[in-house]
């Protein structure tokens, strides 16, 4: 069979063909980020931005006289450059003064497992992994949290860590966000190093629900505006963000203020990531993004929200993602099992008092569910018994499956990079 157009998409660390059927020729919308160039030497790219920050002195000058420091990462979840990142930062640090033995590489996990063993030398390499103090942030225990303030009568808990820090260092990507408008700046501290306490206020069933909690909304955004008030009170002196392209190498760095560099990154991500669109699609085939994002059906879920926006509602949307490591915690997935239907969510979870870790992630899959009409699943580990409570079809052979989809649906649109593209319906 002759076929139009063939597309590759990610699937864990492997790589699917999709090859569309001939009759399929101008019905087959296809959004990507737009082509970012990267960087020729990522490694200067980065010493560049920390000796002319944004906003900031260079941090070498913001080192000195400084007693310890903490610099904030991103957990496995995300492909954030840190053998890029650290080197020149740690070196800049002791350079300047601070004894390594004062420096804390604290991981914001947020809610997330930690990163431990052979995950913890893939996410910042075996010599910094073996050579610096690396803790893992960890919501539940108290003795490592600290109240920062209270906003609307919930208490706003950070991690001691980062808040005892002479100097308080924060990394991380910037990408469309589905709750914060991009992800990056202060999102490592709220909600990366809160408490789950205080995850009850900011994941939320009403939060969650808010309309002005938007992919790619800065403005008028309570969930950023709320990020930005806890960062002012628990403090940041130095940020340093990366933008990345489709093949996940660093396009650009942004560093200094937390919120001046910050904004410079979300500019730079808008222009490539977010696409805007006229019509919906019928069929909408998104991915979980590939490793390591999709390593969990829970974090592939975000592959969906792209996928949300831009379909007719009823229609269809097929996700491929890895999910190597299954299901995803076993909080999500007795969320999924209890409520049923997006009305049963709503019925017991819009209530704050039922409130349980990981309910925002069923929260987002049930909005899909209940904006199409249904939701298919290619994932190579996984089973349908495994799926059926979420209300999802598993397609085990899906070039078998495709013509057949493709005959059902008259618009379709793929998103190859899933959760890294950003989609307006306008």
């Amino acid at each position: 069979m002759s076929s139009v157009l063939t597309l590759d998409l990610p699937c864990g660390r492997e790589t699917l063909s999709l090859s569309f059927p001939e009759e399929t020729r101008g019905r087959v919308r296809v959004v990507e980020t737009a082509p970012a160039l990267p960087l020729d030497d990522p490694r200067q790219a980065v010493l560049t931005a920390l000796e002319a920050p944004t906003g900031t002195p260079a941090l070498a000058e913001m080192a000195l006289g400084r007693r310890s420091a903490c610099i904030v990462i991103s957990d496995i979840t995300r492909p954030v450059p840190n053998r890029i990142l650290l080197p020149p930062m740690l070196a800049t640090l002791e350079a300047a003064g601070i004894p390594r033995e004062a420096i804390t590489i604290l991981v914001a996990t947020g809610m997330h497992r930690p990163n431990l063993g052979d995950e913890l030398d893939e996410l910042v390499g075996a010599d910094i992994a073996a050579g610096y103090r690396i803790v893992n942030h960890d919501c539940r225990d108290r003795d490592s949290l600290r109240e920062v303030l209270v906003i609307d009568g919930a208490p706003i808990e950070i991690n001691r860590h980062y808040l005892d820090a002479d100097l308080k260092i924060l990394t991380g990507l910037i990408e469309p966000h589905p709750f914060a408008g991009f992800s990056g700046g202060g999102k490592s501290v709220l909600p990366g190093l809160s408490s789950f306490e205080t995850m009850t206020f900011m994941h939320s069933f009403a939060l969650v629900e808010h309309p002005g909690v938007a992919t790619a909304r800065l403005e008028g955004n309570p969930f950023r505006q709320y990020i930005d008030r806890v960062c002012e009170a628990a403090g940041v002196d130095f940020i340093v963000n990366v933008t990345i392209d489709r093949a996940k190498r660093p396009s650009g760095f942004f560093a200094g203020d937390v919120r001046l560099a910050y904004a410079e990154g979300c500019r730079q991500a808008a222009s490539h990531a977010i696409v805007h669109l006229d019509e919906p699609a019928d069929l909408v085939i998104t991915t979980g993004g590939g490793y390591p994002l999709d390593a969990t059906l829970y974090q592939s879920t975000k592959g969906l929200l792209s996928a949300k926006e831009i379909v007719r509602p009823g229609g269809t949307i097929l996700l491929v993602a890895g999910c190597r490591e299954g299901l995803g915690s076993r909080s999500y997935c007795e969320v999924i099992r209890s409520a049923g239907s997006p009305e049963g969510f709503r019925g017991h979870y819009g209530n704050p008092d039922n409130f349980v870790i990981d309910q925002w992630g069923a929260q987002i899959y049930f909005q899909t569910l209940e904006r199409a009409g249904r939701i298919l699943l290619h994932s190579p580990h996984l089973r349908q018994q495994d799926v059926d409570p979420f209300g999802m079809t598993l397609v085990e052979d899906l070039a078998a499956a495709l013509p057949g989809l493709c005959r059902e649906h008259a618009r379709i649109t793929v998103l190859p990079e899933g959760p890294y593209v950003g989609c307006v319906l306008d």
